[in-house]
């Protein structure tokens, strides 16, 4: 398994584990609980940080875009593997922007097929899309002015 994809990996079940627990649990303590067991001495502590904590910092904003994007399923309907791993989707894709948005709609999607149900990669992969096509014409367009 790749680094980065062993720590979305990592942070995915972390986030998945905090929220489960009404999120009243401590991240951090679950993070660390999580790579002791999974990740070894070759973990990426920092990307699992960043991954998690800024999901949990921009918590409301991402549940809205869920929402807006995703109307026929209410916040509490969608299950657990299936918010988080787009709430982390989300949070690659439009705000962390570390990584191409592919890539990260990819591996949001590929999450979501090992560790969701049988249409979680179909799902995560409608709803990132759907966000995708919606930021790509402010990108061009941006482009045009230049």
């Amino acid at each position: 398994m790749a680094n980065r994809h062993l720590s979305r990996t990592i942070a995915m079940q972390s986030l998945f584990e905090w929220d489960f627990n009404g999120q009243k649990d401590d991240l951090s303590e679950i993070i660390k609980n999580h790579m002791n067991e999974f990740a070894g001495a070759d973990d990426d502590a920092g990307f699992i940080f960043e991954l998690a904590n800024g999901v949990t910092q921009n918590l409301q904003k991402i549940d809205e875009i869920i929402v807006k994007n995703a109307p026929e399923w209410p916040m509490e309907q969608i299950p657990p593997v299936d918010r988080n791993v787009l709430r982390m989707g989300i949070f690659e894709l439009m705000i962390f922007k570390q990584v191409p948005p592919k890539v990260a709609i990819n591996e949001a999607v590929e999450l979501a097929k090992t560790f969701g149900g049988e249409s979680s990669g179909k799902f995560v992969n409608g709803v990132l899309g759907s966000l995708y096509k919606g930021i790509e014409p402010e990108k061009s367009e941006g482009q045009k002015s230049e």
